[in-house]
């Protein structure tokens, strides 16, 4: 069956359309006494489901969250996607998901399918990129987000900001300082251990993964170190499940030629740019009958939720990702942004803390 107009709940409550209208989709004027009860009345009669977008230009209101996320199976953006849900169910909002493989065009075509639908607020979650191949990508995006802006619309980014936008009322930035807690980590696993480093990131030019990168390898430098050898590979568990087989038969050489031995520390630490990647070097390295910390060292960053069941206890840079995914919200729904400073020029920085754990512990 066809669904029931409005023009068909009108008739039946014996108004004008305009008035049924302003009853069913909120709108500030009232109708007169027991306009409203028979309009509402016709309308449950008929099944009748309200327009939402309707409903959103009498209330100037849509009560949606937009958010974008690269992909909501990593354990990172789920934690986020919490923290941005929990802040629309306290407005009484809904969030509509996208989710685009980090690819900026995607995030554009995403951003404008929200604009679409009326959305209050969008939430940029992962990875900016100065990829070549991204660059046309960057400027659609941020031509939408400027579009978007100008019509009223307000924006949460998490980590940097979006590359090419420029100063727009309603954008809000969350950053996350990855080049200072890497370089801190990077300090603390080098105190303790005296061998190779080698780093594990995604493709050059994945800003999170280059400013992590660029961050370890200037705690190794304060530390007197020298710099760790650089893997790219996908910014994902598969990529670091790759890297982890290559570092496995590395393993294996060095001991066949006599440079290492088993049952010795080990020689190599690898650092992985997010937890997933560590996640899958380790599972690499297992798969051809190595241990960790017995066989090799590896420091993820994120601490995301899954390492509460991951052994051995992997050492990591702790963010406080549902947190993140929080304030990115609340920065484009209030007067005030989180700080409380009544004004939404800049953003929000939030604060991580290394966490070590077995997985950089090697004992005899």
């Amino acid at each position: 069956m066809a669904a029931s107009t409005l023009t068909e709940v009108a008739r039946l409550a014996g108004v004008s359309p305009a008035t049924a209208s302003r009853v069913l989709n909120g709108s500030a004027r009232k109708p007169g006494p027991g306009v409203s009860e028979r309009v509402r009345q016709a309308a449950e009669t008929l099944g009748y489901i309200p327009n939402a977008q309707a409903q959103a230009l009498a209330k100037s209101s849509s009560g949606l969250v937009g958010l974008i996320v690269h992909d909501i199976a990593d354990p990172y953006f789920s934690a986020i996607a919490r923290g941005v849900q929990e802040v629309a169910r306290e407005q009484h909002k809904m969030v509509l998901l996208a989710t685009t493989g980090g690819t900026p065009a995607d995030e554009k075509d995403a951003v404008a399918a929200f604009a679409a639908r009326r959305a209050d607020a969008i939430v940029i979650a992962g990875s900016r990129s100065r990829r070549p191949e991204d660059e046309k990508g960057n400027a659609a995006l941020a031509a939408e987000l400027d579009r978007y802006c100008r019509n009223g619309g307000h924006v949460g980014v998490v980590g940097q900001a979006i590359v090419g936008a420029g100063a727009l009322d309603g954008y809000h930035l969350v950053e996350v300082p990855n080049e200072e807690l890497a370089a801190e980590l990077a300090g603390k696993l080098a105190a303790s251990h005296s061998g190779e480093f080698v780093i594990i990131g995604g493709p050059e030019g994945l800003i999170t993964s280059d400013d992590r990168i660029r961050g370890f390898q200037s705690g190794l430098a304060a530390a007197g170190r020298s710099p760790g050898e650089v893997l790219r590979a996908s910014f994902n568990r598969a990529g670091g499940y790759e890297a982890g087989l290559g570092l496995a038969r590395r393993i294996r050489e060095a001991r066949a030629s006599g440079a290492s031995k088993e049952g010795e520390k080990p020689g190599l630490c690898i650092f992985a740019a997010n937890d997933v990647m560590a996640i899958g070097a380790t599972a690499g390295l297992r798969s051809q009958g190595f241990r960790i910390p017995r066989d090799a060292l590896v420091a993820g960053f994120d601490d995301i939720e899954t390492l509460r069941d991951f052994r051995p206890g992997l050492s990591t840079v702790r963010l406080p990702l549902e947190e993140i995914g929080r304030l990115a919200t609340l920065s484009t729904s209030g007067p005030e942004r989180p700080d409380g400073d009544g004004h939404h020029d800049g953003g929000a920085t939030v604060t991580g803390q290394v966490t070590l754990r077995r997985s950089t512990e090697w004992t005899p």
